[in-house]
């Protein structure tokens, strides 16, 4: 039986929709309520300025105080409370003698009678307000003494009210246009709410609080787990985000490069332009102090664009085995040309054999023997390393084969067990056999006899490698660029081999110098010094 699937959690979005939309609801209604409870407070306020401001005007008005003394004040005083009462937009106005007894009444039938509420305060010639029932029903009331203009006596007393009710119906009118701007709030609000977290839903893609969090810590994990480095670059070419792989292949273990400019972390140019180009770059290879690093870079754009996403290999052990490689090969190949020219050579021995010429054979077949014998003992012999010994018989045999000689200075000498363990065979491969592959090709591509040397001399601490060749040499401004990757004589894609040798050769602390050839070979002569012994810190 299929259990039946849990639930999913709602979206962040979603979850933050519904909380937004609950504040916004509270906020206005809280809003509401205070506005209302406001109305009311200052509605029966104004109701009460409304009725004092009548009674006064009532009490204070010398027909008033005429009409108290006519046989029938009555008479005088309804018509005039009326007319008060309709123009101050009160419910009553009530004239009453000392006793209390109404001389005036919305009702003509109450005059005669006694006003219901308080009097006392008046009578002792203070104006106050309350909130009475009266025949009228709940009322806000005002009470003040009419004087006499001649004597200051109270002759009279003077009420004007509003019903509650009437005040009521005003603040009904109030109270609709409070609930439709709450209701339009409450809706545009909403609106609002929904459309940024229709926003936020797009940018979350729909997941919840806890699938974001774990997203983070998968993220944070991998980034830390890969072993290939992992550079994210925002839009005004900053670093937004670097692995630890990425930190220790560009050399930027000192501190934290997050929100420094990329011009700023001290990067070969070339490479800093790659990661600053707009479009993508699919395995660029380019070359830092210590490293060789294949790079691509894919833009992040949705509308405009965010950043770029940089993605480093280290392919320095790579470059290495595969100038090893190189070697071996030339060696594999120098060997089956050997193998080749020495058939044809036993050939010709037998043929002299067999044509009765015994000693001319031996004399030839002596001759070839003693040269390359003579060749093998000289390097064995002053080569003790026994991977750079089989570089330079292999790239003789490849010089031979190509019509150039290869000659190892009689000052050359490294015994075996001098190199120290932090300057490995692999660095000195790539070192000399760049320097004698390009040698080779510029010695072999110009006019007369061609010819390499070599110098390989260990001493006084430190390691000394030279190469020169019979080429017309290098042009006066071409030196300084030599050793920039891409830069070379034999076209486009080509230019690695010497940017290879300065990187090595920086790497282990050492020097290069590019001068012309000496009197034997001419052309150019590139020199090596390696430190043998570390240096130790004052």
């Amino acid at each position: 039986m299929r259990l039946p699937r849990a639930p999913r959690p709602r979206s962040l979005a979603g979850q933050l929709f519904a909380m937004q939309v609950l504040l916004v609801a509270v906020v206005v209604a809280g809003c509401a309520l205070f506005a209302y409870v406001t109305d009311r407070s200052q509605a029966e306020e104004a109701a009460r300025d409304k009725v004092t401001a009548a009674a006064r005007a009532v009490a204070d008005s010398p027909s008033v105080t005429a009409a108290l003394h006519d046989p029938d004040p009555s008479a005088l005083l309804q018509p005039y409370a009326e007319d008060v009462r309709r123009h101050a937009d009160v419910t009553f106005v009530t004239i009453m003698d000392p006793d209390g007894v109404r001389l005036t009444h919305p009702d003509p039938e109450r005059i005669g009678e006694t006003f219901l509420g308080h009097t006392a305060p008046a009578l002792a010639g203070r104006t106050f307000t309350e909130t009475y029932t009266g025949t009228l029903g709940p009322s806000v009331r005002v009470v003040t003494p009419v004087r006499d203009a001649g004597s200051g006596e109270i002759t009279a007393l003077v009420s004007a009210g509003l019903t509650v009710d009437a005040i009521g119906e005003r603040l009904a009118g109030q109270v609709a246009a409070l609930a439709a701007v709450a209701a339009a709030a409450l809706l545009l609000g909403g609106l609002g709410t929904y459309a940024i977290n229709a926003r936020l839903r797009r940018h979350t893609h729909g997941m919840n609080a806890a699938e974001l969090s774990r997203l983070h810590e998968y993220h944070h994990a991998t980034l830390h787990a890969v072993r290939e480095g992992l550079l994210l670059i925002d839009g005004a070419g900053r670093v937004a985000l670097v692995n630890d792989a990425g930190r220790r292949l560009l050399g930027l273990t000192d501190d934290d490069p997050t929100g420094r400019p990329v011009t700023g972390l001290g990067l070969p140019a070339a490479l800093t332009a790659t990661l600053l180009a707009d479009g993508p770059r699919v395995d660029e290879v380019h070359l830092t102090d210590e490293r060789v690093l294949v790079v691509s870079t894919s833009p992040v754009a949705g509308g405009e664009r965010h950043g770029t996403v940089v993605t480093l290999r280290d392919h320095t052990e790579l470059r290495s085995l595969a100038g090893e490689l190189d070697s071996a090969r030339g060696f594999a190949e120098a060997l089956r040309s050997q193998a080749h020219e020495t058939a044809n050579r036993l050939h010709a021995v037998v043929s002299l054999i067999e044509l009765g010429r015994t000693e001319e054979a031996v004399e030839f077949a002596t001759a070839e023997l003693e040269l390359a014998q003579a060749l093998t003992d000289r390097v064995v012999g002053a080569v003790g390393e026994p991977v750079l010994a089989a570089l330079l018989l292999g790239k003789a045999a490849e010089a031979a084969e190509r019509g150039v000689e290869l000659v190892l200075t009689d000052d050359s000498r490294m015994d075996d067990g001098l190199l120290p363990d932090r300057l490995p065979p692999r660095d000195l491969v790539t070192i000399l056999g760049n320097l004698i592959d390009n040698a080779l090709d510029a010695a072999a591509s110009a006019p007369g006899p061609a010819r390499v040397t070599v110098t390989a001399l260990a001493a006084d601490g430190e390691l000394l490698l030279g190469v020169g060749d019979t080429s017309p040499g290098l042009a006066p401004g071409a030196v300084e660029s030599a050793f920039r990757r891409g830069w070379s004589t034999k076209g486009a894609g080509r230019g690695l081999g010497l940017a290879l040798v300065g990187q090595a050769v920086r790497r282990h602390g050492g020097t290069v110098v590019t001068a012309p050839g000496d009197g034997l070979t001419g052309g150019a002569r590139f020199t090596v010094r390696l430190p043998l012994r570390a240096e130790v810190p004052a």
